[in-house]
């Protein structure tokens, strides 16, 4: 079999052991780091000769030291690649320079439906968090909108479509099976001011919410971002969460984003700062995602 000469983890990429130990097939040489370097000099010195490597989101990969490893041949990139411009690796320079780059998507979408689903519940009955309204709520009948539509909020849509919520989305284009079950597609600021619960599902260094989008959502609704980073305004979130009837949920603070610290303790801000995504589950998946991807790039 075809294996890399030298592979390294520059620092902790979340592989399964079964997976670490997996990856003795593809390579005659294995090096892994347990800390994120300081500096470009230290990460460039790391990598050193390899022609292989291993990264999570951090640390970033840009062409400044992509340029200077020029034995890298495959850079494998153990989280969700979006798109080239929000991946912590220059991607654009990399596939300039004869280095291919593959990354992962769909790995931790279970547990973020579970996550939607028990934080919905908790909310709508009270259950040891402020009730949203004055008596307990069923999910049934529940206008519940996604502002973005893709694997993640597919699955909790049907999820909840399934427990008798209503389902309304906004996508860059209509799911026609989707709607074909009953789930149909609205204009972004038409969504918002019909839906009761707002789930956004975007890409990372995605911003849809605006002043005028804000206008439309209104208050007395909840809002819970399920993407990797913020999905609105900074100071626009911070208003609306000095509503009290408004509540906001997010898995972790990044989702959240510079404005965390400043509205954590309010009683309507739900935030554990925990990935739902990041499971026993998704992180086998993950790994065996990665070495798919290894296999990809050997057979080349």
């Amino acid at each position: 079999m075809k294996k890399y000469r030298k592979l390294v983890e520059v620092a902790p990429v979340g592989l399964q052991d079964w997976a670490e130990k997996e990856l003795e097939k593809y390579a005659e040489k294995i090096i892994r780091f347990d800390t994120l370097p300081l500096t470009e000099d230290e990460l460039v010195e790391r990598i050193g000769d390899a022609d292989a490597l291993l990264v999570r989101t951090l640390p970033l990969i840009p062409s400044s030291v992509l340029s200077r490893c020029k034995d890298l041949k495959h850079v494998g990139m153990c989280c969700s690649l979006y798109s080239k411009e929000s991946a912590n690796v220059d991607i654009d320079f990399a596939e300039k320079h004869g280095i291919t780059v593959y990354g992962i998507r769909d790995y931790g979408d279970h547990g973020v439906t579970e996550y939607v689903i028990y934080q919905l519940v908790r909310i709508l009955h009270g259950y040891d968090c402020p009730m949203w309204r004055k008596r307990p709520t069923e999910l049934t009948g529940l206008k519940v909108g996604f502002v973005g539509f893709g694997t993640s909020g597919q699955m909790t849509a049907d999820a909840l479509k399934h427990l008798g919520s209503e389902i309304r989305y906004f996508a860059r284009s209509k799911k026609e099976d989707k709607e074909k079950e009953g789930m149909h597609f609205l204009p972004l600021k038409e969504l918002l001011s019909w839906a009761e619960v707002v789930i956004t599902c975007l890409n990372k260094n995605v911003i849809l919410l605006h002043e005028e989008e804000f206008e439309a959502l209104g208050c007395g609704k909840i809002m819970i971002n399920t993407s990797i980073g913020p999905a609105t305004e900074m100071n626009l979130l911070k208003k609306w969460v000095e509503d009290e009837s408004n509540i906001l949920c997010a898995d972790t603070s990044g989702a959240i984003g510079d404005i965390y610290n400043e509205i954590k303790d309010r009683k309507n801000v739900i935030c554990p700062d925990a990935s739902a995504g990041m499971t026993e589950q998704a992180y086998d998946l993950m790994s065996r995602k990665v070495l798919d991807n290894i296999e990809k790039s050997l057979s080349i």
